[in-house]
């Protein structure tokens, strides 16, 4: 009995430990490409914002292709109700 609650308790460990996949925060309009390690970073709202993060250090921004665009403002359409009057 002691074996199976240990065995339990070392695979919920391990379950709880494993690698999680990134946080949807991290994906922004605007990647960072890093010259020095070929990161790509896409965690940035603005380009003036992925630039301070590449300069100095080099690299390049680009815009973030797998961002969702938005929805197209659309105008609702009311159909207008035709009251057919009594008298003719």
């Amino acid at each position: 009995m002691r074996i199976s609650t240990f065995v339990a308790f070392m695979l919920v460990t391990a379950a709880a430990s494993a690698a999680q996949p990134a946080a949807a925060a991290y994906n922004l309009p605007w990647c960072a490409t890093y010259y020095n390690n070929n990161v790509v970073a896409c965690s940035f709202t603005s380009f003036e914002q992925c630039m301070a993060s590449v300069s100095g250090v080099g690299g390049h921004c680009t815009w973030n292709i797998l961002y969702p665009p938005r929805a197209p403002y659309t105008v609702s359409h009311r159909v207008k109700s035709r009251r057919i009057s009594g008298n003719n």
